[in-house]
């Protein structure tokens, strides 16, 4: 009987001998062509939902409701604070006087040690409108991995909340991120928001384009207070980290608007300085085992300027044996095959993308496309611009681009696909949801993106990712 299967035995072995030959040696060195990709799919959702526009919810939704009493605090939210994660920006405003600008905080509730004054109180015009008084407070020395509480307003108009501060940088580090992008304040919105509320995250990236106020006529800042405080029962409790999209520009001379971003500067406060940046719309901050870069889409990026000079510089301060994931947030993708802003972010990619691969980022996270597209580790694509065809070159050490533009604004979904779809993208859908990223150690991360589907957050898509600096280190 062994001799009689002996043929197959060896037939069975030179197969296995030409799989692992063809998996392991790159097609360059057989043939001078780009090596393509290796055995797996690329799939395009089947799961159909209405592409109709959302509809704003209106001014009187519970959502929206202003805190009883006068002046009380509202559209309260938080962010990270400095570069290690050792303190937090509180952010509030009081509508109709500057009333008390002070932030109380111990770990014990209805306990509190400390107390610091903002840092900053600010307000602006646009076109007719005056916002209210925003004030700006940083507490820091913080302690790692443990709960805050803290109080803001005085009397019957206070109100209490609480954050957890993030673990020590450490390799192996467990710490889950939510990723949220053009939210908006639709029903849809409201629904990607109250199932975020039910994930286990930590801490929101933010990927732009935040209230669509400049949906309204003359830009009617009113829709960025009731944003405010629709995002509060998360964003008042763990830290949003912000970049800002093409909708918080809010630019027009027509109507005397010559700022950019004045909204968004004024409203939502970036550890900025602590990264040595000179703007608050590019930065960088370390947050338990993540080393997080925030990007500008919309602020110039070419050779020389602020933003090219800041990268080059903080991409060689990341030490990946303290924060093994190094993440990139943007508004615009580098990489998208929706028919919908197709090919906006050539122009970055081709600036920024071989620092990318040459520093092994390992997820770049990007919104502006109202739907959700992951692809392979890509790198180099070469887009033919006469005709749009482009071909697809594998790279093992570039990062996984995911889009993530589907938080449930006004504008609606995004479609059509490109077709067929191209080979380095590996899973898309026009939904709405959010995206979780469940990093365990240094070595893995799940990333898991969930769709809003009747009533639930549904997992539509999932993966494992392999960290790109420990998969190839010698000390694993």
């Amino acid at each position: 009987m062994a001799r009689t299967r002996t043929p197959f035995i060896v037939a069975d072995l030179g197969l296995l001998l030409l799989i692992w030959f063809c998996w392991h040696v790159p097609f360059t060195s057989i043939a001078s062509v780009p090596r393509q990709w290796p055995l797996r799919g690329s799939h395009t959702s089947s799961y159909s939902r209405s592409l109709l526009s959302s509809v704003d919810m209106p001014l009187d939704a519970d959502v929206f409701q202003v805190p009883s009493g006068f002046n009380a605090p509202q559209q309260v939210h938080i962010t990270q604070g400095d570069y290690l994660g050792k303190a937090v920006i509180v952010s509030w405003i009081t509508p109709d006087a500057v009333g008390s600008p002070i932030v109380y905080y111990g770990t014990e509730k209805d306990n509190y040690s400390f107390s610091v004054t903002a840092e900053l109180t600010t307000t602006y015009t646009a076109y007719n409108y005056t916002s209210g008084f925003i004030h700006h407070c940083t507490l820091d020395n913080l302690e790692y991995g443990t709960r805050y509480f803290y109080k803001l307003g005085e009397g019957n108009v206070s109100r209490e909340f609480w954050f957890t501060t993030p673990p020590e940088s450490g390799p192996d580090v467990p710490y889950t991120f939510g990723v949220i992008g053009d939210l908006g304040q639709t029903a849809d919105s409201n629904t990607t928001v109250d199932h975020y509320l039910y994930s286990k995250g930590q801490a929101v990236l933010f990927v732009g384009d935040c209230s669509y106020a400049d949906r309204y006529p003359f830009y009617d800042n009113n829709r960025w207070d009731t944003w405010g405080r629709f995002i509060e029962r998360s964003a008042a409790y763990q830290p949003w980290i912000w970049s800002a999209g093409n909708h918080d520009i809010e630019c027009d001379p027509a109507i005397g608007e010559f700022d950019t971003f004045k909204s968004f500067v004024h409203r939502l406060k970036t550890p900025y300085e602590a990264s040595q940046s000179s703007s608050p719309l590019w930065y960088a901050i370390q947050r338990g085992p993540a080393y997080i870069i925030v990007l500008s889409s919309y602020s110039p990026f070419v050779k020389y300027t602020p933003q090219y000079n800041w990268l080059r510089a903080e991409l060689k301060k990341v030490d990946r044996t303290k924060t093994p994931w190094l993440i990139v947030l943007m508004h615009i993708p580098l990489y998208n095959t929706n028919s919908v802003h197709y090919l906006e972010g050539e122009a970055m990619r081709v600036v920024f993308e071989s620092w990318f691969v040459q520093y092994k980022v390992d997820i770049v996270f990007a919104g502006h496309v109202h739907a959700y597209e992951r692809t392979y580790p890509v790198s180099n694509v070469l887009f033919n611009l006469t005709n749009g065809a482009c071909q697809p070159i594998s790279n093992e050490d570039a990062p996984v681009y995911i889009v993530i533009g589907d938080g449930g604004n006004v504008e609606g979904l995004a479609v059509p696909y490109i077709e067929p779809q191209p080979n380095f993208s590996a899973f898309r859908e026009a939904s709405f949801g959010h995206g979780l990223l469940d990093i365990m150690n240094r070595t893995h991360a799940l990333f898991s993106w969930h769709r809003n589907q009747d009533g639930q957050a549904v997992v539509g898509d999932s993966f494992w990712l392999s960290n790109q600096y420990w998969k190839s280190s010698s000390t694993v």
